[in-house]
């Protein structure tokens, strides 16, 4: 995973509420553990049109769109059945953020494994958001803010852990890792309880 310490990116809107997993990435897709080229199907129902040719009305089809790293989507976003593979096919699209009034849980836990920013904000906000597609935002993961156009800052719930794990760019096992040192010597510094019980005998 990359460092996330600030993002400065348009955003893509896709305004439709109660996006699920399934939309996200269609289940007939999820026979490989690869994460690199997952993108291309990411939407894959909605981004191409019934004779497989590409849908150039899509939101991920035009051209103003292709850089764009942060999505913006209506209420209640990532429902539907876990499954690791959507927040794997948004990053391969090249995104490092969702914003939206809601999103599901398990997906949300999903997306910060990987590297991939759930950000909940305010209703309003993100209405204001949804009928400004292609705004630039910056977003903060230090300080927990994205700023909108005009330079207003607008806070968003993000834990400790979560927070640490995306400025170092590691997942809950790598961050265990890069602790094996303190462990390590925690460790050696205990007795183990038969080597106490003997010692006690003694």
């Amino acid at each position: 995973m990359r460092p996330f310490t600030e993002l400065t990116s348009r955003t893509v809107v896709l305004r439709e509420r109660n996006i699920d997993t399934d939309q996200i990435i269609p289940a007939r897709f999820l026979t490989t553990t690869q994460r690199q080229g997952l993108g291309q199907f990411a939407f894959n129902d909605w981004r191409r049109l019934a004779d497989g040719s590409l849908n150039p009305e899509f939101a991920f089809n035009r051209a103003e769109n292709a850089r764009a790293a942060i999505l913006v989507a209506g209420r209640n976003f990532g429902c539907g059945s876990s499954r690791e593979h959507a927040p794997w096919a948004l990053a391969d699209l090249g995104l490092r953020a969702v914003i939206s009034a809601e999103i599901a849980d398990i997906f949300r836990s999903n997306a910060l494994k990987n590297g991939l920013l759930p950000i909940v904000l305010d209703e309003a906000v993100v209405d204001e958001l949804l009928d400004r597609p292609g705004i630039e935002l910056r977003i903060e993961v230090a300080e927990r803010c994205v700023v909108l156009p005009g330079g207003s800052r607008v806070e968003f719930p993000l834990d400790a852990f979560a927070r640490t794990c995306l400025l170092e760019g590691v997942d809950q096992l790598g961050y265990l890792l890069r602790q094996d040192a303190a462990i390590t010597g925690f460790e050696s510094q205990r007795q183990s309880p038969s080597h106490q019980e003997f010692a006690h005998a003694s």
